[in-house]
């Protein structure tokens, strides 16, 4: 565990947030070497069936792990508060909490698979293969939240190293495992399916041993976890705008999905593996807003504000100066990348499009999460709630539907970077209004 109220601001920030990095780094990594394998190996439609399920399995699982990211915040505020007790409580009660959601999600989600998919237009030849994949992934959905949820717990302790230590074993043996699942056996998309489950249930088992072992506050295993009302509804105060944000963020994206379903198979593709090296570049700026919100949380909850404040600053400046870098490095690198999932050259085409139009405003992306980071750490997150729904179903999606019909792909890739300057100003204006004050857990 880590005391984030004492210290150099910036140099803690660094320390706490580079295992996060290195954490999501992997967790990425390993979606890109899934599409890379299943683009060369199985071929562009099944690239593109992979990359049809992400919407699915984000908008169901978005809510949720909002509201665990509120009760991370409620834990990083009472840990600065030194109240182990409530701390304990906040444990248990999240842990419950995942772990019965994943059980409705799994029920709800296979059966609906199928439907949304129709809904959102998917090419008659990518349909199987996708219901395949995500129906194989949603039952083993509890394996996912519950390390997630382990993961949230740890955040608002202070320690980032435990959870990326293990999400580098999952990364491995998911790779391992694609290798073996694919290539060796040819069990397709659903090979892809099984290998994520399989090694985030490894990561998992192997990191509660470990936590049982040396944590002096996290006792996880069989035993009777007491659900604590009044923590939940805490966690749920701060973490449900968060969730609502992500849950309409997600429909969102099965909005803009079906847009890019309506340009066929190599767009389809081309977007599946675009996205997948956009949210790797992407990753450390979000990465840096998770950890200022734990930063935060700890600090105003020990009324050291200046802290805070400071704490953003450099967040601005670490994740704005490397998402310039990545812009130029995309710019100029993007086809070769973009060849690593195909050696088809118009979904290469199509792809690059997309990365380096966004590519142009990552420093607005980074800027934009800065501030939200700080806010939700804050408590504060109703009014980034509004701000991040305006911006996506008022500005973006119809900006998206309205340049697609005249520009194709193009257009409708230009409305990501405009929604993000509107957001990065939205933002910014609530957190000079300082009405974020006095909204962290009592």
């Amino acid at each position: 565990m880590q005391d984030l109220t004492k210290g150099n601001e910036s140099k803690l920030l660094l320390t706490f947030v580079w295992p996060l990095i290195l954490a999501n780094i992997f967790q990425n990594l390993y979606n890109v070497v899934d599409s890379a394998i299943v683009g060369n190996f199985i071929g562009k439609q099944a690239l593109a069936a992979v990359g049809a399920s992400f919407p699915i399995i984000y908008t169901l699982i978005s809510l949720i792990i909002g509201v665990g990211s509120g009760a991370s915040i409620v834990i990083s505020q009472y840990f600065g508060a030194k109240d182990e007790l409530k701390v304990k409580q906040a444990i248990d009660t999240i842990f419950i909490f995942f772990l019965g959601a994943s059980v409705v999600i799994s029920l709800i989600g296979i059966p609906m698979a199928p439907i949304i998919f129709r809904w959102m237009r998917l090419p008659l030849e990518l349909h199987d293969s996708a219901v395949s994949y995500i129906q194989i992934y949603l039952a083993g959905m509890f394996v996912f939240f519950c390390f997630n949820g382990i993961s949230s717990i740890l955040r608002g302790l202070g320690d980032s190293k435990t959870p990326m230590k293990y999400m580098i074993i999952a990364t491995i043996l998911n790779v391992v495992l694609d290798v073996i699942f694919i290539v060796v056996f040819g069990w397709g998309v659903k090979g892809v399916a099984f290998a994520t489950i399989l090694s985030q249930g490894v990561a998992l088992v192997g990191a509660i041993v470990h936590l049982n072992r040396t944590h002096e506050i996290i006792n996880l295993g069989f035993r009777k976890y007491v659900f604590n009302t009044t923590v939940f509804k805490e966690s749920v105060r701060i973490g449900l705008p968060t969730g609502l944000q992500q849950a309409f963020v997600a429909i969102g994206i099965l909005v803009m999905m079906r847009l890019v379903n309506g340009f066929g198979t190599n767009t389809v593709a081309a977007y599946s593996a675009a996205v997948r090296v956009d949210a790797f570049v992407k990753m450390p700026a979000l990465t840096f807003a998770s950890g200022l919100s734990s930063f935060v949380g700890q600090n105003l909850g020990a009324n050291l504000e200046f802290r805070a404040r400071k704490g953003l600053r450099s967040t601005i400046l670490f994740s704005g100066v490397y998402c310039l870098i990545i812009a130029m490095m995309i710019f100029l690198f993007g086809e070769f990348v973009m060849s690593w999932f195909t050696q088809d050259q118009e979904v290469i085409r199509i792809g690059y499009n997309y990365l380096w139009i966004c590519s142009l405003m990552y420093w607005a992306f980074s800027l934009m999460f800065a501030y939200i980071g700080f806010l939700r750490g804050a408590g504060a997150t109703l009014i980034p709630m509004y701000i991040t729904l305006i911006n996506l179903w008022i500005i973006r999606i119809p900006l998206a539907i309205f340049l697609s019909k005249h520009y194709g792909p193009n257009g409708l890739w230009a409305s990501f970077p405009i929604s993000w300057v509107l957001g990065a100003i939205g933002a910014g204006t609530y957190y000079a209004s300082n009405k974020w004050r006095g909204k962290i857990a009592k």
